[in-house]
């Protein structure tokens, strides 16, 4: 017995000593991974990587911008189910233990010495609370060092932080796969969802993705994704957190996902989105737009852009259809699967309707055509085929653009297709307006491109933007960043600064040839009008530019001086500096659609200066406002206690007033006679009150058009963008190439507006006149009258008092010779 006691005190002693030893190794351990540990606290302000997002003035999407694409979710807004889902998944005692699950831990290090010396990866024990303090705080490193590391790093975030507080990190950090991070985007890139609408099956499947997103991937491992995703169904199940039918509703629900775009959001909203993004890049840089979180308001329009887009590309392609066939995109083998060998073409993803299809088989009355099949979400080519037929109705506008049958309209579709030809093809409509069932339309991408702008005149939001026929094909915005001449859409700054200085609509000035010497050896210019040799003599101010009369724009240039024209250009934006050239009185220089755009609506608006912009509003992470573009004052907006009858709110404009409003007036209304008779008489037919102006540049190298109602503006030019002729003679001009496209959309933008004249501003007093002479009118002249604006202290004459025409030997004096001006003023009695 007594040995039995000493053995068993030997015993205890021993124990005692191992057990201290044990706690001191512990100790030891602890104190050793313990002093380099990373500062936990930090996750108190941490501030993920969040996508920006840009959204139309409707609210719809227009784009998302991120690095990693992220939406961060309170915990607060993620609905229990999803909760749920991820708890079942990687931590079902999540609220119960404090940070360590042992039991998980138990059955991880019985595996691990199943699977020793295998090369298998160690099975994780990791809780929630463990993947945080990884995911922030460590690194991916398959060690015991980073596992007791994590293991001592959970223990403090859980005495430091709530679990709601640890799995909104959780939930927001995690990588989903498909460049998702957290449960928002995820949601959203798999399923086009919020999470509030997620179903049973769609929270499992992607609560079974945070171990191993890529080995889960919904079609390139569709069976081992089901599989896992029903394991986490399961789970709901067994914890209670589900019924037992929907359970068995979720296992058999296919595994099908949406994946989204990553571009524009909004049909043909592309280069307006790209825009923006450029804009935020130069106001915040790389990291505010790419990971700030920031919510962006711009001023994009859906409807209008899609009336712009579809105008602007229908007139591209009316030019270039003209201009003839000029062949297929490529050529193929069509032997074997053509699907495959077409799939591998590059195509453009922006121009629907229309398809890549591949020529299978001709005949003179037909062609067989197969479209170019879809890809899965694994890259792979989707397995259907479809085809069509082209008729000899779908290729009748393809006259062959050069060679022996060039000009020719083709008599048989064989003359036009061969198969194997890769082409383009769209819906052919019948004489009813209805697409032809499985008839289709030969199409081919145009050479030509151009732009086009649609601005608001009084607030310089711009409403829509195209800049140019794809984005897919070319991200060169023609209307920001080409820099082209305007041609005579350049005019009416000339007429303004005139009727700013003493002009008016009335003022008569000789349209006769002229000639300028140029000096120091540069010849001499001799500016023609468009059709050379015809010229109408003593003209007014509003015929000259209803007629876009190059001669009298030149005189009246050298009347009020080039400096002063350089000065107003500079005001209303078109040019930073003009050169004092004669020339550039006629759009000569080079300037954008945009900034045309936004001249013009100076003259809308009444001479109030306008900043153009594309966003309305920028909000930061937490909904503050950093940025608004509206700088206007509202006076009894925030009124407190609501309304209770206290006078309206007034709205308090401080901008600089860049010309004044009568000659506002007196410039739209000179252009509404462009419209009504002149130049731009194809938009006339919107049948509501228009002003605009036609461009045309030497050599018919480009073809403009800018004009506007009360409430909107709109720029459009049409041209290579390697400089070239569209053509010659009146069928290359703006008035027949870019105000068609014009009319088209106002014709869609207006359609439901009222017929509303432009305002007519204090001051202002309206004579009738002859429209001819600029005359006052007489009792007799009724039928060739208009009623002509004037300013106070301006009228039209009686009468012209002319002096000095010729002398008693004949002679005209050299002051008076057309080369000199001959700019008469109505009323002064002389010449100029």
């Amino acid at each position: 017995m007594r040995l039995l006691v000493r053995f068993l005190g030997f015993l205890f002693a021993a124990g005692t000593v191992v057990f201290l030893v044990g706690v001191a190794g512990v100790a030891g351990a602890i104190w050793h991974f313990s002093k380099d540990l990373p500062d936990y606290s930090q996750l108190q302000d941490y501030e993920p990587p969040v996508m920006t997002r840009v959204h139309a003035s409707d609210g719809a999407l227009l784009g998302e911008y991120s690095k990693e694409r992220r939406l961060y979710l309170p915990i607060q807004a993620v609905p229990k189910l999803v909760i749920n889902a991820f708890l079942a998944a990687e931590d079902k005692n999540f609220y119960e233990h404090g940070g360590i699950d042992f039991s998980g831990m138990a059955r991880a290090a019985v595996l691990y010495a199943q699977n020793y010396g295998s090369n298998r990866r160690p099975q994780g024990a990791s809780t929630i609370t463990q993947q945080v303090a990884k995911n922030f705080l460590l690194t991916n490193e398959v060690s015991f060092a980073r596992k007791i590391k994590e293991a001592l790093l959970a223990m403090r975030i859980e005495r430091a932080y709530s679990k709601d507080r640890i799995l909104e990190l959780y939930l927001n950090e995690i990588y989903l796969g498909l460049g998702a991070y957290g449960i928002a985007a995820a949601s959203l890139v798999y399923f086009d969802k919020s999470v509030n609408e997620l179903t049973v099956a769609e929270a499992s499947y992607l609560a079974a993705l945070p171990k191993a997103p890529a080995a889960l991937h919904p079609v390139r491992n569709r069976d081992r994704a089901i599989e896992r995703r029903n394991y986490v169904v399961d789970r709901l199940l067994e914890n209670g957190w589900i019924k037992q039918a929907d359970a068995d509703k979720a296992r058999k629900d296919p595994l099908t996902v949406t994946n989204r775009a990553n571009g524009a959001h909004i049909f043909a909203g592309e280069y307006f989105a790209e825009e923006v993004r450029r804009d935020i890049f130069e106001r915040y840089g790389e990291k505010k737009l790419y990971e700030g979180g920031l919510s962006v308001r711009a001023t994009l329009d859906p409807k209008i852009q899609v009336m712009a887009r579809k105008t602007m590309a229908a007139g591209i392609v009316t030019y270039d259809e003209a201009q003839g066939w000029r062949g297929a995109v490529s050529k193929l083998d069509v032997s074997g699967d053509w699907g495959v060998k077409l799939a591998d073409v590059k195509s453009l993803a922006d121009i629907s309707p229309w398809r890549m299809a591949v020529v299978l088989e001709t005949s003179d009355q037909s062609a067989r055509i197969g479209f170019q099949p879809g890809r899965e979400l694994g890259g792979a080519v989707a397995k259907e085929r479809q085809t069509g037929i082209i008729t000899l109705d779908g290729v009748r506008w393809a006259k062959a653009a050069s060679g022996p049958a060039k000009g020719r309209t083709p008599t048989a579709v064989s003359q036009v297709l061969a198969p194997g030809d890769v082409i383009y093809a769209d819906p052919l409509f019948g004489k009813d307006g209805n697409p032809v069932e499985g008839q289709y339309r030969l199409r081919q991408l145009p050479e030509v491109s151009g732009a086009m702008v649609v601005m608001d005149p009084w607030t310089g939001r711009v409403l829509a933007m195209v800049g140019g026929f794809s984005f897919d094909q070319s991200q060169f915005n023609r209307a920001t960043q080409a820099y082209r001449q305007p041609g005579s859409s350049f005019k009416p700054i000339v007429y303004s600064s005139a009727l700013d200085n003493g002009y008016t609509p009335s003022t008569v000035v000789v349209d006769a040839p002229i000639e300028i010497d140029q000096g120091q050896g540069a010849g001499v210019w001799r500016p023609e009008n468009f059709s050379s040799g015809k010229y109408q003599g003593p003209t007014t101010l509003r015929n000259a530019l209803r007629l876009s009369l190059n001669t009298v724009t030149v005189r009246l240039a050298q009347d009020i001086g080039m400096p002063l024209i350089g000065e107003y250009a500079r005001r209303f934006g078109v040019y930073d500096e003009l050169p004092n050239y004669l020339s550039y009185a006629l759009g000569a220089g080079e300037t954008t659609v945009m900034r045309m755009v936004t001249a013009y609506s100076m003259f809308a608006n009444g001479g109030r200066r306008v900043k153009p912009t594309l966003i309305d509003r920028i909000q930061d992470r937490y909904g503050h406002t950093i940025f608004k573009h509206d700088a206007r004052e509202c006076r009894g907006c925030d009124a407190p206690g609501g309304w209770k009858n206290q006078p309206e709110p007034q709205l308090v404009d401080r901008r600089e007033q860049v010309l004044d409003p009568m000659t506002a007036y007196q410039i739209t209304s000179m252009m509404e006679g462009v419209v009504q008779g002149g130049t731009a008489i194809a938009v006339k037919e919107v049948g509501k009150p228009i002003a605009g102006k036609t461009g045309t540049t030497n050599e018919a190298k480009d073809a403009w058009f800018i004009g506007f109602s009360p409430d909107i503006v709109v720029g459009i030019y049409l041209g290579f963008d390697k400089p070239r002729p569209l053509g010659h003679g009146n069928a290359a001009t703006g008035g027949h190439l870019a105000a068609p496209i014009a009319r088209d959309f106002l014709k869609l933008a207006l359609a439901d507006k009222p017929a509303i004249p432009f305002k007519v501003p204090a001051g202002i007093k309206l004579v009738r006149v002859d429209a001819k002479t600029g005359m006052r009118a007489g009792p007799g002249d009724g039928g060739r009258t208009i009623l002509e604006a004037f300013k106070p202290g301006t009228a039209p004459p009686d009468n012209y008092s002319v002096i000095g025409v010729a002398d008693a030997d004949g002679r005209v004096p050299a002051a008076q010779t057309p080369d000199a001006g001959n700019i008469m003023r109505p009323g002064t009695g002389g010449l100029y």
